[in-house]
């Protein structure tokens, strides 16, 4: 299905390997599209370091509050670009009061105050919206969620953490070295049942765990793009995030051409391909013809397989899903279990979902629609819910008979939204399993929470399969198995929702607008710089990876996204319930080392009291903080909170073995956290103390090697680590203590 290669290659612009290249890979490389797009929105005038500017940015409602006012107390004057508000995100957190109401009147204000665009609840899925209304050829997009991908309609997508986005506003540029580019050949062409899932789960399962694309630009080519209908070529690019690749590119064709121009939108239509011979940093192929239904099993899109070889031995897979479920959910509530869905004639799913930006388009209803004409699901039956991308794509589907026959088929069609997506809708119930067209199935996103003994579990599949699943009962099945006649319907595409219902202000703010500002809503605290010198207590020692959904995990977590406090109280609830309160307990003694005094906790002082002794500095030389470390972080969403809410609750550093994405580590620097890497892991225990001479000359250095002087009761020892490379710009910010600080003092 997949066929990986590593090294570099030279390609002819039809995917083909060029055996005899008469350019030099330097040459080579700038006849690709990426290079072309990037050239054309890079300010530094260098191509190996880029100072970016982007045509338009997205911001979500879980973290549009926050980006906005990071911008407000940065000095930011109006939107520079159109920036859309989007509120697809939060509108069912189910946390009672005026909380996400008062989020989106803020988030209006805002976009008439600085010229922005605000898409209402219930409208439309972010992604969805800047595909059909904002994405055009050579375009670059920037958004403050992971899943920001356009690269199917010609548009580089790119997800950041929020302090990307409000550099943008405040006319600053984004800032990373060339990232290096992979050539995705598509050849052949999908069976019938095979979905744009299935074939993004086939890639993610040999790419993510390897690194292969990691922080990298996806350029997707080959004879199989032409087989690929726009909508399915939109499926497989949104899940490219979960291959950790940065961004995407895809030839454009008359496909393309033709979806601009139902959209309104002929002029963004540019003929888009490499320029001729091409040098690639590495390869993927895939051949569309044997690409199988797919599954990913909990808790990671990665854990990715066929249908056919779960099926071959599912008590296998089903045992090591129900043991990580057990190590997951600890000591909390009764063992979680999953092995007594599997029955005489197969696995058994309790519920079935398809929803947002990867599930949710017309394409999908349509074929889920053919495979359940004529069943009828009974109410003990699994639950089938679906969320349509947009309300064009559901009008649509209402228009051409797609929701009458799911409806009466006992599908549920709700609102487009992203709340199946992470966790805080339709949730199951504890120890059901739940299968999923969306784009994660990490821990907490089908809703579970297992530091409250709450746990459930959730399988990724193509809607296609999903429908087949429902049809037969509950009975895992793929798609491929059934005899279907598939229609093919084209979408069309109706505006008028977006004309009559969408606040489009772009260009055109208005500084004597009032901002309304509801009680949750509250400024970012004090966020101090550095001193000469850093202490750091161990709040949080972990083995393996943590992500971002277990920093601050996703679903009711996030309704207090416009509360820097209160968000900050969900920090590492599901992995570590007791991180808050060490985190605390250090937040405050570090109040007292920066005033001159020394911490009320006995260790803190002693440790304190050690570290002034051994630099010979004053207390208030120092500043006293917390860390967590583990072998990986930040793998997962974009949303800046996981690293603020660290920030917030006194957090001053990191120590990994590799950050797993670029926009976590960006997040990092942004709220003035010290990324800190390490060749190998020293295995610090909750509790240790970790002492950084002169770190004000180690934040300005270029990637030095900084000495950990670590102890504890047992003894001391000196372990090494490094910032990696960053710009002077971002050393700055680091050194201010976070971003606002860095721009209040121009």
């Amino acid at each position: 299905m997949v066929t990986l290669h590593e090294n570099g290659i030279f390609l002819n612009p039809d995917g083909t390997i060029c055996e005899n290249p008469t350019l030099s890979e330097a040459e080579a490389r700038k006849n690709g599209m990426a290079w072309r797009i990037l050239e054309a929105h890079n300010h530094s005038g260098d191509m190996e370091h880029l100072r970016l500017m982007f045509d338009a940015l997205v911001s979500p409602d879980n973290n549009y509050v926050s980006i906005l006012q990071t911008a407000r107390a940065s000095g930011m004057k109006k939107f520079p670009v159109p920036y859309v508000l989007s509120n697809c995100h939060n509108t069912l957190c189910g946390v009672g009061g005026t909380i996400n109401e008062d989020d989106h009147m803020f988030g209006l204000d805002n976009a008439k105050k600085y010229g922005g665009i605000f898409v209402p609840r219930y409208r439309a899925v972010l992604h969805q919206y800047m595909r059909e209304m904002m994405a055009g050829c050579g375009k670059m997009i920037l958004g403050s969620d992971s899943h920001t991908r356009y690269g199917a309609v010609g548009t580089m997508g790119i997800g950041e953490g929020g302090g990307e986005i409000a550099k943008q506003l405040l006319g600053r540029t984004y800032d990373l070295n060339r990232p290096p580019v992979v050539a995705v050949v598509l050849t052949g062409k999908p069976q019938p049942g095979v979905g744009p899932m299935d074939v993004a789960l086939a890639m993610i399962a040999k790419t993510f765990k390897n690194g292969f694309n990691k922080n990298k630009i996806l350029e997707v080519l080959g004879p199989g793009v032409a087989n690929l209908s726009m909508e399915y070529r939109m499926g497989i690019d949104v899940m490219t995030t979960e291959s950790a690749a940065l961004s995407s590119i895809w030839v454009t064709d008359d496909k393309t051409r033709i979806w601009l121009e139902k959209h309104g939108r002929p002029e963004e239509y540019h003929p888009m391909a490499p320029s001729g011979v091409t040098y690639y940093d590495s390869m993927i192929e895939i051949d569309l013809d044997t690409v199988e239904c797919m599954m990913a099993l909990p808790y990671h899109p990665s854990n990715a397989l066929p249908i056919r070889e779960f099926k071959a031995d599912p008590a296998k897979y089903l045992a090591a899903v129900e043991a990580e479920g057990n190590k997951i959910k600890g000591e909390h509530g009764k063992p979680f279990h999953i092995m007594d869905k599997l029955k005489e004639d197969g696995l058994h799913v309790d519920q079935a979902l398809v929803s947002g930006c990867a599930g949710g388009m017309f394409e999908n209803l349509s074929a889920m629609a053919d495979i359940l004409d004529c069943c009828a699901l009974p109410g003990n039956g699994p639950f089938l819910g679906i969320n349509p991308a947009s309300q064009p794509v559901y009008l649509d589907a209402i228009r051409k008979g797609v929701a009458d026959t799911l409806t009466l088929a006992g599908a549920v069609i709700r609102a487009s939204m992203c709340g199946p997506c992470f966790g805080v809708s339709d949730i199951p119930a504890d120890n059901q399993l739940s299968i999923r067209h969306v784009t994660r199935n990490y821990p907490n996103r089908e809703g579970s929470k297992p530091g409250n003994g709450q746990m459930a579990a959730a399988i990724l599949m193509d809607a296609r399969s999903i429908a087949a699943t429902v049809r037969n009962g509950g009975v895992l099945t793929a798609a491929t198995k059934l005899d279907v006649n598939y229609i093919e319907r084209e979408h069309d595409f109706d505006p008028t929702i977006y004309q009559n219902q969408v606040y489009d202000n772009a260009g055109k703010p208005d500084e004597t607008v009032e901002l309304r500002m509801g009680p949750n809503i509250a400024s970012w605290p004090e966020m101090y710089p550095y001193a000469k010198h850093l202490l750091l207590l161990v709040a949080g020692a972990y083995e393996g990876s943590v992500t971002t959904d277990e920093l601050v995990p996703s679903g009711d977590a996030t309704a207090y996204r416009s509360n820097p406090e209160k968000i900050s109280d969900y920090t590492m609830i599901s992995r570590d319930p007791g991180y808050r309160a060490r985190a605390k307990a250090v937040r405050a003694d570090s109040s007292l080392v920066r005033s001159g005094k020394l911490p009320e906790d006995p260790a803190a002082a002693c440790a304190v009291s050690k570290a002034i002794a051994l630099l010979g500095c004053k207390p208030e030389e120092l500043t006293y903080g917390s860390i967590i470390t583990s072998d990986a972080i930040g793998d997962g969403s974009s949303r800046e909170q996981a690293a603020s809410s660290q920030k917030v609750l006194g957090g001053y550093a990191n120590l990994a073995c590799e950050y797993s994405t670029k926009r976590y580590r960006s997040n990092l620097i942004n709220w003035g956290i010290l990324p800190l890497l390490t060749a190998e892991n020293p295995h610090l225990q909750v509790g240790d103390f970790v002492l950084i001479e002169n770190v004000r000359d180690a934040i300005a250095a270029d990637n030095t090697e900084i000495t950990l002087h670590i102890w504890n009761d047992a003894g001391e020892r000196v372990h090494t680590a490094t910032l990696g490379g960053m710009t002077k710009e971002e050393k700055e910010i680091l050194a201010s203590g976070c971003l606002i600080n860095y721009y209040r003092a121009e």
